[in-house]
């Protein structure tokens, strides 16, 4: 075995699923992408904004809505740009989410995508969705912690 040090490089970012969700629990998940979508991915072309995640009846998750743009040098081989994209979890994990989902109503969001080694991975979380005056709080809150910023 080779002694790599796993460095965490941040490709893509749902800032609008902190402003949108109250998040929870937070796990790390794989993914399958094909040869063209890893070459994009690579150069950052992602877009995390409407994406979710779904869990199938045979314990699979899948991340929906995604887009990750066709790779401009591919040929007839790129993808679809917002296929469904399998996510690789463990069924025990699977399953402790699928509980958490259909007993307190969660929702499953994806927070960041980053590449952990060589391997692109997604971090995904348990939220809950915000009402209006939680979202309002919460940009007031931003607005007095810029004022602070500014008068140091």
């Amino acid at each position: 075995m080779k002694n790599e040090t796993k460095t965490n490089k941040l490709i893509a970012s749902n800032k609008k699923a902190n402003f949108d969700y109250n998040l929870f629990d937070k796990y790390e998940a794989g993914i399958c992408l094909l040869g063209t979508e890893i070459k994009s991915v690579r150069k950052g072309q992602i877009n995390l904004k409407d994406s979710y995640i779904k869990i199938t009846d045979n314990l699979e998750a899948y991340l929906i809505n995604c887009h990750i743009s066709p790779y401009e040098f591919g040929n007839i081989y790129n993808h679809d740009p917002k296929r469904d994209r399998k996510l690789l979890l463990n069924k025990k994990e699977i399953l402790k989410i699928l509980n958490k989902v259909k007993q307190e109503q969660y929702t499953i969001v994806p927070i960041r995508m980053f590449f952990s080694g060589r391997w692109a991975k997604v971090e995904i979380a348990l939220a809950k969705g915000k009402k209006i005056y939680d979202k309002r709080d919460s940009i007031k809150k931003k607005d007095i912690q810029r004022d602070i910023q500014r008068m140091k």
